[in-house]
């Protein structure tokens, strides 16, 4: 199939579901009722489930928290990458926290635990081969614990000191506003967590390593320090298992020396997030991270699996990368006291690694989210984004000299693609049906899937793809 040309099948086909599901939405327009009906209090109480008669108000107030949510996914390949075809994908979570203060304890403590189930065919792997994964719950099925960590609040919340089970993306490289679980604006994978990060993974096809990267649905026994001396202002630094459990339990804790350990250091500054202030709020980042163990150079790593004679050591000692986030939002429809925040966030990050021991080595991730653009639904939101992932040179120059030695005589095979880069771009309209129901329509379009880093094991690159997605968000 052309995916060129059924781009626009596909745009007409999104902006029609979008159009039909528009005259849902928000409590409001979803019946002809009066205010006070039940069938809209339904629609706008927080949960599904309801506050259980009173119980869930009760237990909160006494320091004890529930939390439940549910995705549903259908991603469909229309056309390039590996083939055409669709997966339906979900995740449940269920989150508890407990607050000491409330319960009668000690001031400034907070327990929190949490597991994730996950099932579906995978898709991205199946029907698409790229690195930025078109669809946020695309990961192997499984039943597993998630979060468990203690955190102690001091001096005024501004020394925090966090220890336990934990994901790194909870605390570091994430956008913050108009984005949390509860509320995700976008279903690539690289808008959440930017793939770059991911570069800390063993990568497919290469000599199995020890290293895996503590994020979401995963985690990592490790200890945060987090210092905010001003609302406005923080710096925080974190260490981690450098091999965290991969287990289908997460059960399976163990710190151990030679697998090194992973370090994360960030600051940040808070724009017009204080209850008194009234400009247009925006975060900003900086930080980068630190691996202590070795890692494969990925230039020899490649040529090992040829005749070719090796140029390079075979491993380095340690992995790292930096990353700047910028976002801000730009234009406020109705000023800092409507509740639904309508208005115009933008979003920027960078990211950059040593392309000797990375399967990438620079990233590029950014867009707007536009939220009530639509009259009447103050709470949905467009989004529009794009990445742009750069393969590392050294897959390029092994490329290039497996290229040349086999494309001589006696072999005389064809070259293969060099490895460049894969980049994505999504729009998508999520509807908010219920104050905890959305519905989300996504279109994205991959350029260069797997950034034909796979040319250099496989010996073909695979086309373009234009990929549709469903998603469906509830809170119980």
């Amino acid at each position: 199939m052309n995916t060129r040309f059924n781009i626009t099948a596909a745009v007409a086909a999104l902006v029609s579901s979008v159009a039909l599901l528009s005259h849902a939405g928000a409590p409001a327009p979803l019946v002809e009722a009066p205010p006070s009906s039940a069938l809209e209090q339904y629609f706008m109480q927080d949960y599904m489930l309801g506050d259980w008669g009173g119980l869930r108000t009760r237990l909160a107030e006494n320091g004890v928290d529930f939390e439940f949510f549910y995705v549903g996914s259908m991603p469909t390949n229309l056309g390039g990458g590996i083939r055409a075809g669709s997966a339906y994908q979900h995740g449940f979570l269920a989150a508890m926290d407990l607050d000491t203060e409330k319960l009668g304890w000690w001031n400034g403590g907070h327990f929190h635990v949490s597991g994730v189930s996950l099932e579906g065919r995978p898709f991205a792997d199946t029907y698409v081969g790229d690195l930025n994964k078109t669809n946020l719950v695309d990961f192997p099925a499984d039943t597993r614990l998630w979060q468990a960590y203690y955190q102690q609040d001091l001096f005024n919340d501004k020394l925090i000191i966090k220890a336990g089970l934990m994901s790194v993306d909870r605390d570091f490289i994430l956008p913050e506003l108009y984005n949390s679980l509860a509320s995700i604006n976008f279903m690539n994978q690289t808008f959440f967590f930017p793939t770059m990060a991911f570069n800390l993974y063993d990568i497919p096809g290469f000599p199995e390593g020890s290293h895996s990267l503590p994020s979401t649905p995963y985690a990592a026994l490790g200890a945060l320090v987090k210092w905010q001396p001003v609302e406005s202002f923080y710096i925080q630094a974190a260490i981690y298992d450098g091999n965290p459990d991969a287990s289908s339990s997460g059960t399976r804790l163990a710190l151990r020396a030679e697998e090194g350990a992973l370090m994360y250091f960030e600051t940040g500054f808070r724009l017009n997030q204080g209850k008194d202030d009234r400009g247009l709020p925006g975060n900003y980042k900086l930080g980068g991270y630190y691996h202590t163990d070795e890692f494969y150079d990925i230039n020899s790593t490649i040529l090992s699996m040829t005749p070719l004679p090796l140029d390079t050591a075979e491993t380095h000692k340690g992995n790292y990368g930096v990353y700047l986030l910028a976002e801000q939002m730009l234009w406020r429809e109705s000023g800092r006291d409507d509740p639904a925040q309508q208005g115009i966030v933008g979003f920027f990050r960078v990211a950059g690694a040593p392309s000797d021991r990375n399967l990438a080595e620079f990233g590029i991730d950014g867009g707007l989210v536009f939220k009530g653009l639509i009259p009447g639904r103050d709470y949905d939101t467009l989004g529009i984004g794009g990445s742009y992932l750069k393969i590392s040179e050294e897959v390029s120059d092994a490329q290039r000299r497996i290229n040349e030695f086999f494309t001589a005589a006696p072999f005389n095979a064809p070259a293969i693609e060099e490895a460049d880069y894969e980049a994505v771009v999504e729009v998508n309209y999520k509807l908010q049906l219920a104050a905890w129901w959305t519905l989300q329509a996504s279109l994205q379009y991959v350029f260069h899937p797997g950034g034909r880093a796979g040319a250099a094991l496989a010996g073909d690159s695979t086309p373009d793809a234009l990929v549709l997605g469903i998603q469906t968000t509830l809170r119980f």
